[in-house]
């Protein structure tokens, strides 16, 4: 059965990925992105893949933006956009950490608290948040990255348990990394203010952690399943091997010293 979902971030990577092979399976998908230009860019791709999808602007720091998307009444909200911002975490300029959180967090939550109540009122609905392996572990130079997916975490836990009784599921994937492009431009995000002469923390070369980045279809396949399955687990993580490093990560904080 055709189910309407509404898809935050589909202009590119995992978001773009899922929404089209969500409609090529014929789900009745909306696929938000943040721009004009991007709007028209997935419409491209929609055609080229051969498939029907409604696409809308939504940048997540305008209020007309929610609005428009909280207008439609969906079966399933997929809360996929987000940005990265590298940088030591006592360098980097507050005003990144606060648009980090703006579009990571505050956006997402004001479309939750908007479209929630239509799921609570029929009893039925799936809310789907894209976490990251830094919302369970921190990666250093990424601080302000990860205190927002760890800020995920906690809503989507406590909203899992809060809207269980309505009838609504709360999910979490939480993706490794893969070559999306995302991860990339996180890593040269802080080069517009960065400088090493007066930076408290030299910053390093990512080169290394970005070289062997996983094929993007794995996490996608991943995330169309926890859309459409009627039992989907809780928090799902890809690649594989991030789950081992992930638990070993929870592990260590119990056990290493300040």
């Amino acid at each position: 059965m055709s189910q309407k979902i509404l898809i935050t971030g589909a202009s590119s990577g995992f978001g773009r990925g899922a929404a089209i092979e969500l409609a090529r399976q014929g789900q009745d998908v909306i696929a938000a992105a943040e721009t004009w230009p991007q709007v028209r860019s997935v419409r491209e791709d929609a055609q080229a893949a051969g498939v029907e999808l409604t696409v809308i602007k939504l940048n997540l720091r305008d209020n007309i933006d929610i609005s428009h998307a909280a207008s439609f009444d969906v079966d399933v909200l997929v809360l996929n956009a987000g940005v990265m911002e590298g940088g030591a975490v006592v360098d980097i300029p507050l005003q990144r950490v606060r648009e980090s959180f703006d579009i990571n967090v505050f956006g997402h939550l004001e479309l939750v608290q908007a479209i929630a109540p239509k799921m609570i009122e029929r009893q039925q609905g799936r809310i789907v948040w894209t976490s990251s392996m830094g919302g369970i572990l921190v990666v250093p130079f990424l601080g302000a990255y990860c205190a927002t997916k760890h800020a995920i975490e906690a809503i989507a836990g406590s909203m899992k348990v809060e809207l269980e009784p309505f009838g609504v599921k709360v999910a979490t994937v939480n993706p490794g990394v893969f070559n999306t492009g995302f991860n990339d431009t996180g890593a040269e995000s802080y080069v517009q203010w960065y400088n090493p002469d007066t930076a408290q923390v030299p910053m390093p070369d990512f080169g290394d952690s970005l070289a062997d980045q996983a094929d993007p279809q794995e996490m996608i396949d991943a995330m169309v399943d926890t859309i459409t399955s009627d039992n989907p687990d809780y928090r799902t993580m890809r690649p594989q091997e991030t789950i081992a490093a992930a638990k070993q990560w929870q592990e260590t904080e119990w056990t290493q010293k300040a």
